[in-house]
């Protein structure tokens, strides 16, 4: 590195810069779409692009260059109802799914309504944005953006959502928090998935999925197929069908987990941390098929199985009048075989020494071994 950010104190860049933009910022401006965009940038190498009409998701994302998440041509889209949610898909590092219904389309047992796949919060649009920056320690500023979004229904589903996203001057890594909370006056279903979307160079051929894993679970036949070597990426291939895995993830004793991807050389990577009290599921998507090769390594309440589903098998979650959770994740890039070593010793010792999700339940899956 020509430059270490953790040498810049916080007087070293007082006595050169007036203004913390030149280092870090969350820089605001909308494309001829009219589409609003976000772009964070920092000292670190890791830039990301936020997208406020989609739920305040986000969209490119580099580091030093380098493209982390494989995105859908013509995107980002604008919010349009008229279109279904594969046509509306961006792509991008993240795309919320949820917040009542997050699986395949689908008519309610019970009501008879309608759900498009994995629910429409990814057209909704963030409002009162506040960007704060400030000093946490002498040679690291945080910069901090805070929205709210709401998915609200007259006489019915009242929902808000406070998203706030965190980046720094020194470390590749941003972290995201959602308060979720229920303003109406009757409980309402709670299924929420964070879609993080990894594409090429980081997926390819070689590429390895680490996981402090109990057990793994295929979610169909096509899974089965492909079970014994959920852990490695194949070569892009026409026509792959995709596959899906859910994850069983043991926890530290205050509930966290980690997963890795990384590459074939074990020289470059991502770490993903979330606490599982609120997310207790993961779902591997491995998708390498030709010209859309991305894997989803996806955080959840829930599995993509839909709301039907899920009530039937005793996994619905609901938030009652009133209520609120907060739940978040935290993702990192890591660089250089001895700091991808760390963090493997890390998540292989969780695997051999952590403990079970309790809250974990896939009996109905398990039963079908």
């Amino acid at each position: 590195m020509i430059f270490n950010p953790n040498d810049w104190t916080r007087e070293t860049i007082r006595r050169h810069s007036l203004d913390m933009r030149q280092f870090i910022d969350f820089r605001q401006s909308t494309l001829s779409n009219g589409m609003r965009i976000i772009e964070a940038y920092n000292s670190s190498g890791l830039t990301f692009t936020l997208l406020p009409d989609r739920g305040m998701d986000i969209w490119t994302a580099h580091y030093k260059g380098i493209p982390l998440t494989w995105i859908a041509p013509g995107s980002p889209h604008s919010p349009d109802f008229g279109q279904n949610w594969l046509q509306q898909f961006n792509g991008g590092l993240l795309t919320t799914c949820g917040l009542t219904h997050v699986g395949p389309p689908e008519h309610d047992e019970i009501t008879g309504e309608w759900r498009d796949i994995h629910g429409p919060y990814t057209r909704f649009r963030a409002q009162n944005i506040n960007i704060h920056g400030e000093w946490i320690t002498e040679t690291n500023h945080e910069l901090s953006l805070s929205s709210t979004i709401y998915q609200s229904t007259l006489f019915g589903t009242q929902i808000r959502v406070e998203r706030k996203i965190w980046q720094n001057t020194h470390t590749p890594s941003l972290r995201l928090a959602d308060t979720i909370t229920n303003l109406g006056d009757q409980a309402v279903p709670l299924m929420v998935l964070y879609h993080i979307n990894l594409g090429f160079p980081l997926i390819q051929q070689g590429t390895q999925l680490v996981t402090p894993f109990e057990r793994v679970y295929p979610r169909d036949q096509a899974a089965k197929a492909g079970f014994e070597t959920w852990p490695r990426y194949e070569a892009a291939q026409a026509s792959y069908a995709e596959q899906v895995f859910f994850h069983h993830l043991k926890i530290t004793n205050n509930g966290y987990t980690e997963t890795l991807l990384i590459n074939r050389e074990e020289t470059f990577g991502i770490s993903l941390q979330w606490d599982t009290t609120q997310l207790p599921y993961l779902t591997q998507w491995k998708n390498t098929r030709q010209g859309i090769y991305v894997s989803g390594i996806e955080p959840g309440n829930c599995i993509p199985e839909g709301q039907n589903a899920a009530r039937r098998n005793g996994r619905l979650a609901t938030l009652e009048p009133g209520q609120s959770i907060e739940t978040g994740w935290r993702l990192e890039i890591l660089e250089g075989a001895d700091h991808i070593k760390e963090h493997k010793e890390g998540v292989l010792q969780l695997q051999r020494e952590g403990s079970p999700n309790p809250t974990f339940n896939l009996h109905d899956y398990a039963s079908q071994e």
